[in-house]
């Protein structure tokens, strides 16, 4: 699957061998084993040798990542050496505010890396961190963002779009993929549905999770309208080429090339 048809992509710690067992069960399209704020200092280095076996094993077709610590920690370096050696697809950077930082992880790693926009610094380098060598897509880390813009945590979402369109108009540019960020309020089924569609909206291709209850969700709001596939599908075949009538409205090039990307991700999520 490429990147950019992920609908879920679920967090979990990596120090946790029931919830990576779980996860082999779950319909995320992809896993993200945790090694930064998931995992407590003293157990950072068991936490590495689950995430490089789980790698190891595998996810069942499902796209696997790993979170590293950020520069500067006494863990970065290791981890690293150790994800070059893995069996990851992506290496997920937290905390990034330079183009610099990603090249550095995947001149080591040698794994195409995501880098997470936490930071107002982060925001305003987005367009040169994902156009920067080695960067596969952005996550949005609206918990640390929202600290870090001085918005409360009761508040809603209104005070980060303008981050979130940054952070999707420079991944657009620079043709890479970019996601949501987490929902926190487990409970809130109706929030966190409401959440995705927001994000769907604004141009997000899928959300970032903190629980397997929230899988379905991303899924069904993020994967194509079936309708939509099957309108699409129809207009592919109606089309000769060039501006022309289709079921009671013009359509030229880009409205083909745009069916094809749906029937294309559609395909590639099972749907």
């Amino acid at each position: 699957m490429l990147l950019r048809h992920a609908r879920s992509l679920l967090f979990l710690p990596a120090s946790n061998p029931r919830a990576i067992a779980k996860a082999r069960t779950l319909g995320c399209d992809m896993v993200i084993l945790d090694l930064e704020d998931a995992v407590p200092a003293d157990r950072k280095e068991e936490a590495l040798r689950g995430a490089v076996d789980a790698a190891a094993e595998g996810f069942g077709g499902r796209l696997c990542a790993i979170r590293i610590n950020v520069e500067g920690t006494p863990w970065h370096g290791r981890e690293m050496v150790a994800l070059k050696a893995s069996a990851a697809d992506y290496v997920v950077l937290p905390k990034v505010e330079s183009a610099r930082q990603v090249k550095d992880v995947f001149s080591v790693c040698q794994k195409p890396v995501i880098a997470m926009i936490e930071s107002a610094v982060g925001v305003l380098a987005a367009r040169e961190i994902a156009a920067g060598e080695g960067c596969a897509g952005l996550f949005m880390g609206n918990n640390d963002l929202r600290q870090d813009l001085g918005i409360p945590p009761s508040a809603g979402r209104e005070g980060l779009l303008l981050a979130m369109q940054t952070a999707i108009l420079a991944a657009r540019a620079a043709r890479i993929a970019v996601f949501d960020g987490v929902f926190n309020r487990l409970d809130d089924e109706a929030g966190f549905e409401g959440e995705c569609a927001a994000g769907h909206v604004l141009g997000f291709d899928g959300k970032t999770l903190i629980h397997p209850s929230q899988v379905p969700v991303a899924n069904q709001v993020f994967g194509p309208d079936p309708q939509a596939v099957a309108d699409a599908r129809r207009l592919v075949e109606a089309a000769r080429g060039g501006a022309e009538r289709f079921e009671g409205r013009m359509i030229e090039s880009m409205h083909v090339a745009e069916a094809k990307a749906l029937i294309a991700r559609a395909e590639a999520v099972g749907e």
